[in-house]
């Protein structure tokens, strides 16, 4: 069994990190304070070809796997760009999977090229307020009239729709009092994003402030048949198609941010000097940081155990899913240690450190929660009784 990357991933690394080298702390750090969409950086990973990592290579994508896709975005994250900087590209990596497996060769050639080449950004229309994690109780309608679907409804948590120019959008065409399953009667359209019909509401929170999230209200938005991915009604099944990328994703971001944080806490830890000795070399700095980097390196390799899974073509979904939850789990506590090695300097923005604690909690909440992840486990895995 070989855990070590191939030339050509070590390539891959070396290359992201030489773009992401562009943008040190301090230019995140204006990110964070001001807001605003890092075009330049998506335009520069867009240059040199990466938005199509795992892209079909007869639309301009690199045809990748998923492992070199992770191993891409724990780069990004790990440079200091966080998820602010993983998060400007992560819809081009997993939220187009659908349209690559189900549409049709006609609407691969309409869509793909611009979404690969940085002309188009789109936006993950699934969430709603009133439905959360329980995706088949969503609420937002699409009528048929003719060579249209008429849409209305409400999103929420709707990444980079300021800045969108496409969504990738889930809505019920069969009530679910007509459906013999929760699952089915829910359709997939990957559409125009019309600002005449689709209010962008951005939610003001508390971290990762360049990549927008928000509220979508949809009022009479018309969307030709040609838009809808796949059959009528098997949209639930389609989206499931980008669940697992996600999640092998997103916990290959969370390793990425908790190593960046690390690498900050072990610097000044070697750098910082009190009692005529760096604090480094105190045992009770030296073993939480131990941890930190046992956690990341446990998790990690579920990362890619998972990626590996799907790349060829295995069941996966419970190594993603624990990839997602071990990961977000081991970022999360390497940030927040990281806070505690500078103390006080770790509360001052200048030291970075608090912002990828503060963005660290995204791995955490989205796109499942923890709780939903160890239920999954328990029934799926385990084969205990479902508890909800």
């Amino acid at each position: 069994m070989d855990f070590s990357f191939t030339p050509e991933q070590l390539a891959i690394r070396d290359a992201v990190e030489q773009i992401c080298a562009r943008y040190p702390d301090d230019y995140w750090l204006e990110r964070d304070r001001e807001g605003g969409f890092p075009h330049d950086f998506h335009a520069d990973l867009a240059r040199d070809g990466w938005l199509g990592i795992a892209m079909p290579p007869e639309h301009g994508g690199a045809g990748l796997g998923m492992t070199e896709a992770a191993l891409m975005m724990q780069t990004i994250a790990a440079s200091g760009a966080g998820f602010a900087g993983a998060s400007a590209v992560h819809m081009n990596i997993f939220g187009l999977n659908p349209v690559v497996v189900f549409g049709d060769d006609a609407q691969r050639a309409r869509w793909l090229p611009d979404l690969i080449a940085g002309r188009n950004k789109a936006c993950f229309a699934v969430t709603e307020p009133d439905a959360g994690l329980d995706t088949t109780r969503l609420k937002t309608r699409a009528v048929r009239e003719g060579d249209h679907y008429v849409v209305h409804g409400r999103k929420i948590w709707i990444s980079t729709a300021q800045v969108a120019h496409k969504m990738l959008l889930l809505a019920r065409t069969t009530p679910l009092s007509d459906v013999a399953k929760p699952t089915q009667g829910l359709s997939l359209f990957y559409t125009d994003l019309d600002r005449e019909r689709v209010e962008v509401r951005e939610i003001d929170k508390m971290g990762r402030k360049a990549v927008d999230s928000n509220m979508l209200f949809i009022d009479g938005l018309r969307i030709p048949v040609a838009d809808r991915i796949g059959e009528e009604g098997r949209g639930f099944e389609y989206i499931l198609h980008g669940l697992n990328p996600e999640r092998i994703l997103i916990a290959a971001e969370a390793i990425g941010i908790g190593r960046a944080a690390l690498s900050r806490a072990v610097r000044y830890a070697n750098e910082r000097t009190v009692f005529g000795r760096p604090i480094g070399q105190n045992q009770g700095v030296q073993h939480p940081l131990a941890q930190a980097w046992m956690q990341l390196e446990a998790a990690d390799l579920m990362v890619f155990k998972a990626a590996s899974l799907y790349d060829a073509g295995q069941p996966c979904a419970p190594y993603a899913n624990s990839a997602k939850y071990l990961a977000a789990e081991a970022g999360h506590n390497a940030c927040q240690t990281a806070i505690l090695t500078l103390g006080g300097m770790g509360y001052a923005k200048e030291y970075h450190v608090e912002r990828l604690l503060r963005e660290s909690y995204i791995p955490r909440i989205a796109p499942v929660s923890p709780q939903l992840i160890l239920c999954f486990i328990a029934e799926k895995v385990l084969g205990l009784p479902k508890s909800y």
